[in-house]
């Protein structure tokens, strides 16, 4: 008897489905361990186990196909065993500087040669952020060479340029006349910050701080690193005050993020030019510092007249004093009402101390407040 080719057809559908489903949940798997392997080298079987609902020999396999794939680098015996992430290439290349050199040209006849294909919004970014910190080095380090490396992996690509000039935070620090390189930081966070305001806006460093993943400056005695989607900074000291600027990007292949949708994010209504600014408070203390001078205060609004509207992050901040409060929320408030002024993140006892600032001020003008 003969089987109608319609139902053999049938016959076979739930196979295939069956092969597929399996297939991409095995991409899934693959993907997981991909995106999380740099944060849990060690734990990646147990937390992918968890996630999936599979067994720890099951996530092995996946492992072992993406070693296979070179995508993953185990590395220890069996039993303390991790993985990072392998580096499909990496790229090296000494700029000599001089008057010839120019960013853009570094870019598309090298950069943008060795990331290769990505989409279209991640090479963007990279095009935004390498070339602004390229010309930094150009125009502001007094170096007489640029070292720039390059490696990809499965998930992410890292860039990292290093000159051998003053050292960015002692420029800086300089320039400003500031008594410590830390100082320095809390100027570059607020953004619009330039040595050379004839020929930069100051905006390249702080938008590429927030375009990339992570960022991160090595220069003289101290460490700043920002990551996406961290509410702290971190600043670390080291004992080696070397000079030169070492800076590190790193953003995921596939990322969604836009530059237009960060450039956005700062700018207020329909006026698109950088008008809005996000000051983190906790980078104007310093180990175990409490925010009560009113020099403090004025160190963390010094520029901030350039924005309209100004957001005082007080995440990880305690506690702050009565004159810290009263310089910022009513002095400079008062000499300021153009400016928008916005605590955010901020503890009840943070809110209770501005607040009874902000009243204060409301009792001396009626209405102002």
């Amino acid at each position: 008897m003969e089987v109608p080719l319609d139902t053999l057809d049938t016959a076979k559908q739930p196979i295939q489905g069956c092969q597929w489903k399996v297939r991409a949940r095995g991409e899934d798997v693959r993907h997981f361990i991909l995106s999380h392997i740099e944060r849990y080298p060690k734990d990646i079987a147990t937390l992918t186990a968890q996630q999936f609902g599979i067994t720890r020999q099951a996530v092995n396999k996946h492992l072992k196909k993406l070693v296979v794939e070179r995508a993953l680098t185990p590395e220890g015996k069996t039993r303390n065993r991790s993985y990072k992430l392998a580096a499909l290439f990496e790229w090296t290349k000494v700029y000599l500087l001089s008057s010839k050199l120019e960013e853009d040209q570094v870019w598309e006849k090298d950069i943008s040669a060795v990331l290769g294909k990505l989409p279209q919004n991640v090479m963007d970014i990279w095009g935004f952020c390498f070339t602004e910190m390229f010309n930094n080095a150009l125009d502001h380090s007094g170096a007489t060479s640029i070292f720039v490396e390059v490696a990809k992996t499965a998930t992410n690509t890292q860039v990292m340029l290093m000159d051998n000039g003053i050292g960015i935070f002692k420029k800086i620090q300089n320039a400003l006349g500031l008594l410590d390189e830390r100082h320095a930081i809390l100027e570059l966070a607020k953004g619009k910050l330039t040595t050379d305001p004839a020929r930069h806006t100051g905006q390249g460093i702080f938008f590429t701080s927030r375009l990339v993943d992570s960022f991160d400056i090595l220069s003289g005695g101290v460490f700043f690193s920002h990551t996406f989607g961290m509410k702290e900074d971190w600043i670390l000291e080291r004992n080696i005050d070397k000079p030169g600027t070492a800076i590190f990007l790193k953003l995921d292949n596939h990322s969604a993020r836009t530059a237009k949708a960060i450039f956005n994010q700062y700018s207020s209504g329909e006026d698109y030019g950088f008008t809005k600014t996000v000051v983190p408070v906790r980078l104007a203390q310093y180990g175990e510092d409490k925010l009560i001078s009113r020099s403090q205060a004025k160190r963390l609004v010094s520029r901030v007249d350039l924005f309209k509207c100004v957001h005082f992050n007080f995440e990880g901040v305690e506690s702050i004093g009565q004159a810290f409060a009263d310089e910022i929320f009513r002095v400079f408030a008062k000499s300021h009402p153009e400016i928008e002024i916005v605590p955010i993140n901020a503890n009840s006892d943070v809110q209770q101390m501005i607040q009874a600032t902000r009243n204060q001020w409301s009792s001396e003008t009626p209405g102002s407040i």
